[in-house]
């Protein structure tokens, strides 16, 4: 880590509402706040009672409903969308669900400059950054823009509860992938450090609570609020090798966001490491465990969560293409990209042996 009396911090310009029921009960105030007056709810199929739910909660001020989010916002949905918001007259958006629904709101906030609410369902994290990604002809571009961070988040726990095991599971560990990769960005600083591992500390105790007890409307708000910390530290850090490679497995060869991030996360941290003991070490310390990597894979087979790219319906064959597209541009990274790395990398990962 930097020096103390050596570091930059971005403090994001945002408003939080955290409590249960706040999705029906807060959105509209937030939505009354900004001025808006024609808004544009947005979800996936998944998601649609949900967001009729909170649309219904805006009473007038709502002028649809679209539930067409994809994972990986390909670049043909957001069109559409885009040409919906303009032709309703939306003044802003309240995107209702995960990663895909908020990353179409953001789709729309860099075309249109509308203003975003993000209603979280999921552990994904992306309402507390200003990244974007869209995909297109097989690859997914991703960049930051101010114009993209929602104005307000609301988070409430209710929303999770009916969140699937396996999701709740990967969704949270995708989380956590993005605190362990801001302790060893060259934009980390001291409190992006508290927060991280303090994001992992409250996650990886919410999990195996939330696999026992899916319901556990306590151990819900402790994974948000996790979720919360670990996705205000990528908001303000760079990524790195983690997720550069889990952009490819998914943009390029469709795998799934979330169970691609956790099974890449060991990996890429036990490849990270020794370049980077301080940020393995805030990451054993929250997971109360000497070897961060190993306990990374070993909490995930604890909650039957995927740990091989096999297993998500990657093809051996393709391990090549993706390590060429992972160093085929130059981004910050503790220990240097290789190619000869990165496929070492992604072999072990498709296996899904433990990481050395």
């Amino acid at each position: 880590m930097k020096d103390f009396l050596d570091f930059a911090y971005d403090a994001q310009p945002m408003r939080v509402v955290f409590r249960p029921g706040a999705a029906l009960t807060a959105t509209a105030g937030e939505a009354e706040r900004l001025g808006l007056r024609r808004v544009l709810v947005l979800s996936g199929a998944r998601g649609a009672d949900t967001a009729q739910a909170v649309a219904d909660s805006l009473g007038e001020a709502c002028v649809g409903v679209h539930a067409e989010a994809k994972m990986h916002v390909p670049v043909e949905v957001a069109d559409r969308a885009v040409e919906l918001a303009r032709t309703l007259g939306a003044d802003g958006c309240v995107a209702v669900g995960g990663g895909s629904s908020i990353g179409l709101g953001k789709a729309i906030a860099l075309r249109t400059g509308l203003p975003l609410i993000a209603v979280p369902s999921t552990y994904s994290g992306s309402e507390m950054t200003p990244v974007w990604g869209l995909t297109e002809n097989g690859a997914k571009r991703t960049g930051r823009d101010p114009a993209v961070l929602p104005r307000s988040v609301v988070y409430d726990p209710e929303l999770t509860l009916g969140l699937p095991v396996p999701l709740t599971v990967t969704s949270g560990i995708n989380a956590i992938a993005h605190a362990v990769e801001a302790l060893y960005a060259p934009d980390t600083s001291p409190l992006i450090a508290l927060m991280a591992e303090e994001g992992v500390r409250a996650l990886a105790g919410a999990l195996p609570e939330l696999a026992a007890e899916p319901r556990s409307l306590e151990a819900r708000g402790c994974a948000l609020y996790g979720a919360w910390l670990c996705g205000s530290c990528l908001g303000a850090t760079t990524m790195g090798l983690h997720h550069k490679l889990c952009h490819v497995l998914g943009g390029t060869f469709g795998l799934p966001h979330a169970e691609t991030h956790t099974v890449v996360l060991p990996y890429a941290l036990a490849y990270n490491a020794p370049a980077a003991p301080e940020a393995a070490a805030a990451v054993a310390r929250a997971l109360h465990a000497e070897d961060a990597p190993v306990a990374l894979w070993e909490l995930a087979g604890r909650l039957g969560a995927p740990r091989s790219l096999a297993e998500l319906g990657l093809k051996e064959g393709d391990l090549a293409t993706a390590a060429t597209q992972a160093v085929s541009q130059a981004y910050a990274n503790p220990r240097p990209v290789t190619e000869e790395g990165v496929l070492a990398l992604l072999r072990t990962a498709f296996e899904g042996t433990a990481p050395a």
